[in-house]
């Protein structure tokens, strides 16, 4: 590996390891939200184009600063691009169009095990038992809270053509943060992320381009424009920026289980801003998921350093 994880989390880096889910479960909602009158590519142009407006005053410098360095890590810089910011969001975006968010929020729990068999199978990690359990605990919650507690709800959930879409891009998500490892932790992650939207941007505009012979968007509405803005700066910059970050300090596993935090956050924020209930069942989910990102950051896994 590239550097050593730490073996503890203090404030900082929990709050590092916390901030993505928050705002990757408001990208969700909104994405689906504005999947009637924004398609799947233009979402995305919109979305790293925003991103890169926002980036540009603090991450030129260091960009051209470590130009030197894409070029010796190109293979992991152009990986880390195609993969986790042009390729996953956009098939997310596009499977949102046939496919419920719950179904994206189950197949989004995936990623955690996804980097462990990816970390296993490609960089022979060794993912130590607990570490194990606490993905298992943690899902369990994750399921919990998707199904309302009621185990028929998952018997009886139907699968549509999206939840494949969305599927795969759990896999581009795993492959990006076990290539983002491999980027050593002195290149300045906000050069780099400027690095990569651009990357991704030369990547999504011929589709845009393609795409816009057969679908319009419509962003002339007061509300779509602040859906674009919000995907374009919380789950986008600061959410990417913040789980680059964490990866390079605790490890790709023990990064990625924080992803389960997605419905935690996603049932806080229906409760807080539509004024939903909140229920038992929810509490039981939380609790349940905290449990195993406690067990799989428990101080004998991180001892390892090696996921």
């Amino acid at each position: 590996m590239a550097n050593t994880p730490s073996t503890s989390l203090d404030w900082r880096t929990l709050i590092l390891l916390l901030l993505p889910p928050l705002f990757w479960a408001g990208n969700f909602i909104a994405g689906r939200a504005v999947s009637g009158d924004v398609p799947p590519v233009a979402l995305s142009l919109i979305r790293w184009g925003l991103a890169t407006l926002c980036l540009l005053p603090f991450a030129l410098k260091p960009f051209l600063r470590d130009r030197a360095h894409y070029l010796t890590y190109r293979w992991h810089v152009l990986g880390t691009a195609i993969t986790g910011v042009a390729t996953f969001n956009l098939l997310v975006y596009w499977g949102l169009h046939t496919t419920s968010a719950t179904n994206g929020i189950i197949l989004n729990s995936f990623i955690p095990f996804l980097v462990a068999i990816f970390g296993f199978l490609f960089y022979r990690q060794h993912l130590p038992t607990n570490q194990l359990l606490g993905l298992l605990v943690s899902l369990a919650g994750v399921l919990t809270v998707v199904s309302h507690g009621d185990l028929q709800v998952l018997l009886t959930l139907a699968f549509a053509p999206g939840d494949v879409i969305i599927f795969l891009a759990m896999i581009c998500w795993a492959l990006f943060t076990l290539w983002l490892k491999q980027i050593p932790a002195t290149i300045d992650r906000t050069g780099l992320m400027l690095c990569q939207v651009l990357i991704a941007l030369a990547l999504l505009l011929p589709l845009y381009v393609w795409e816009s012979h057969t679908i319009t968007a419509h962003i002339d509405h007061p509300q779509t424009i602040w859906v674009l803005l919000y995907i374009g700066i919380f789950p986008s910059v600061i959410a990417f920026l913040a789980y680059a970050k964490a990866v390079t300090l605790v490890g790709s596993v023990r990064a990625s289980v924080f992803i389960h935090a997605m419905p935690i956050f996603g049932s806080l924020l229906s409760s807080l801003l539509l004024k939903e209930p909140f229920h038992g069942y929810q509490l039981a989910g939380m609790l349940t998921i905290f449990s195993g990102i406690w067990l799989a950051n428990s101080a004998n896994n991180a001892a390892s350093g090696k996921v």
